[in-house]
């Protein structure tokens, strides 16, 4: 296979391999200066988030590779410099999963059209990213130095998985993002994609295994997964990521591009190479667009646990950048439960502690029923809330958020108890308390009434379940950070969105019980610091 020259416009650099000597080279970095000037352009953009991070230029897309290296968390994602619009692979550090610090661009597009998504597999020695390369096929890259700054191209820059047979006969797997790890002697990758499977000729999700000895001559498998009974007619398996979770479990992060960020739990069956799925997690409670989570990146952490972190999708064009990404996420198993086998836990990762400050708190407040109660002391657009409420006599407890003082802006995070799908494991016959407490409840953010501008795509309400005991309070960490709001659920669920208030005053926080009454028995606010004012 031949291609024509695709090599970027966007200048690029060679870097020294120690961290002491990148930084000093860093410091007069021509790419490094543009894109801190350009950070400054934005500052004053209402919508721009300030503790979430945003890329220096530019819009982005799917984020790729997270890894832990040397001390170093990074974070790569798919850049559009202005000089070259193709994708490209930006690139941040972190020490804390929290405080970015902007680097050059990492790999660049040639003999690929573009770079699209991908994952990193750390060795002892080395990174390994595995990437997606358009119009060319599945490409590899590595690196060894200190900020992995330095990539270079394996198989003599060729793609090492081609997107087509030399003499255009169709290939019995598709070739897509895919993501690589590793057992005994082998690699391994899954590329994402679908397979006609169905009876009525939709497509269904699919992820194709391929191994190797060496990283440049790849060997088709098989489709990796059994027993999938979870996903949808339509889904496709984009963006995959393959690590183990809890003490002998897996899990694969993906993106479905018609219903959103998904993960399938099972066991890996290392003699077939087979992934036997037996449960299954949504992050998308809705279309990924307009203002839902879109791709995941993933990677392990301590004591059986994964890092996670997606982009988020606009809802209103903003001058000359629109998306973003969520919090990191520490992802492990919280439990069973009697249909899923597994539970996941779904926390904020990282030192997001350091960002607060300007604390504000209330204790044992009561919450009278059907009437709305303002917490005047709590106000700001970028802040986070925990909240712990006793919602035992209450049918439903509603928080609004970004408030304006006329009430015609908010957004509202409801909580409807036992009134999800009922667990028939749990269900104990026709007497009604009993039927609630074997149901999940709801947490959902609704942003219908979050702004009057017109230019706001509307989107219906996030809705997800999770279950809640009878003797257990309701705790929310509640994360808002100009145009991005991101809810967690008693380490057991998360929702996330995009919202785009446009009254100055749209800043108030209200509670409100619905039926009857409810207790806040602890709720501590805080400002949260900016990570791009150094």
């Amino acid at each position: 296979m031949k291609f024509s020259d695709r090599q970027s416009k966007v200048p690029k650099h060679n870097y020294p391999d120690s961290f002491s000597e990148q930084i000093k080279s860093l410091e007069k970095d021509s790419i490094l200066e543009r894109l801190n000037q350009s950070r400054l352009t934005y500052k004053d953009d209402r919508y721009r988030p300030i503790y979430h991070y945003v890329n220096p230029e530019n819009t982005l897309n799917d984020p790729n590779g997270l890894c832990y290296w040397k001390g170093n968390w990074h974070l790569f994602y798919q850049a559009y410099p202005p000089e070259d619009p193709r994708q490209h692979w930006g690139h941040a550090y972190s020490k804390d999963l929290i405080h970015w610090n902007d680097l050059p661009y990492a790999i660049y597009p040639n003999p690929e059209e573009a770079c699209f998504s991908g994952a990193t597999f750390v060795e002892e020695n080395r990174v390994i990213a595995m990437y997606h390369g358009t119009k060319a096929g599945n490409m590899i890259a590595v690196s060894e130095d200190d900020l992995l700054l330095n990539w270079k191209k394996i198989n003599n820059n060729n793609p090492v998985i081609k997107i087509e047979n030399d003499d255009g006969s169709p290939l019995p797997y598709r070739v897509f993002d895919p993501c690589i790890w590793r057992k005994g002697e082998y690699y391994y990758s899954l590329s994402g994609g679908t397979l006609p499977h169905n009876p009525s000729g939709r497509r269904t999700r699919a992820n194709f295994l391929f191994k190797s000895k060496d990283l440049i001559s790849w060997d088709y498998l098989h489709p990796f997964i059994e027993g999938d009974s979870f996903t949808r007619i339509g889904d496709d398996g984009a963006c995959p990521y393959f690590w183990p979770i809890g003490e002998d479990r897996y899990i694969l992060y993906f993106f479905s591009h018609m219903s959103g960020g998904q993960a399938l739990l099972g066991d890996y069956d290392k003699k077939r190479d087979k992934f036997l799925v037996t449960s299954h997690h949504e992050f998308n409670f809705g279309a990924a667009h307009p203002g839902g989570v879109h791709a995941p990146s993933a990677t392990t952490y301590l004591n059986g646990k994964n890092i996670l972190i997606f982009n988020m999708n606009n809802s209103k064009d903003t001058h000359r950048w629109n998306q973003l990404m969520t919090l990191p996420r520490e992802i492990g198993i919280a439990g069973e439960d009697r249909i899923n086998k597994d539970v996941l836990s779904i926390k904020p990762a990282g030192d997001i502690e350091s960002l607060r400050s300007n604390h504000k708190s209330i204790k044992n407040l009561e919450i009278v029923p059907n009437k709305e109660t303002l917490l005047d002391s709590i106000i700001g657009n970028s802040i986070e809330i925990d909240l712990e409420i006793d919602v035992k006599k209450s049918n439903m407890f509603e928080l609004r958020v970004l408030r304006s003082k006329d009430c015609d802006e908010y957004t509202k995070i409801s909580f409807y108890k036992n009134r999800g799908f009922r667990d028939w494991e749990k269900y104990q016959g026709w007497d009604v308390s009993k039927r609630l407490s074997a149901s999940d409840s709801i947490i959902s953010i609704d942003t219908s009434y979050s702004s009057v501008d017109s230019n706001v795509l509307s989107r219906a309400p996030e809705t997800a379940p999770f279950y809640l005991s009878e003797n257990e309070n309701l705790k929310l960490r509640i994360f808002i950070d100009r145009s991005v709001l991101e809810v967690f659920a008693n380490d057991r669920q998360c929702l996330a969105t995009r919202l785009y208030p446009s009254k100055k005053d749209s800043l108030g926080v209200s509670v409100i019980s619905r039926g009857s009454e409810s207790e806040i028995i602890s709720l501590d606010a805080y400002d949260m610091d900016n990570i791009y004012e150094k």
